[in-house]
């Protein structure tokens, strides 16, 4: 079982930066891959970043390449999305979730955190 903690999120006006962190316990996460995911009131959650076990591999969201960077540190067990040139639309809620085969789908995830409210002020 892997637990999965949130931290970092807040009220960033436009333009600013924020940097999230999910934290695992209960199992080392170097075997699975992790992602970030992310869902606005009224929307359905929708796919941010994903990194591989090794880090090796990347890939976003078309909405966030480019401004994001997602990375992890297996040492720490610890995942980060640093989150650069922030736009309103970037508000909401943010989720981490990892998983033995990950890709673009949430259901590919079998473990997920609570969640940390971003909220980007114009």
């Amino acid at each position: 079982q892997v637990q999965l903690v949130e931290s970092g999120g807040g009220l960033v006006q436009a333009g600013g930066s924020l940097r999230l962190s999910c934290a695992a316990s209960g199992r080392a996460l170097i075997g699975y891959g992790m992602g970030w995911f992310r869902q606005a009131p009224g929307n359905e959650r929708e796919f941010v970043a994903l990194i591989s076990g090794s880090g090796a591999y990347t890939n976003y969201a078309d909405s966030v390449k480019g401004r994001f960077t997602i990375s992890r540190d297996n040492a720490k067990n610890t995942m980060y999305l640093q989150m650069n040139s922030l736009k309103p639309e970037d508000t909401a809620v943010y989720y981490c979730a990892a998983g033995r085969s990950i890709g673009t789908a949430a259901r590919r995830y079998d473990y997920w955190g609570q969640g940390t409210q971003v909220t980007v002020s114009s």
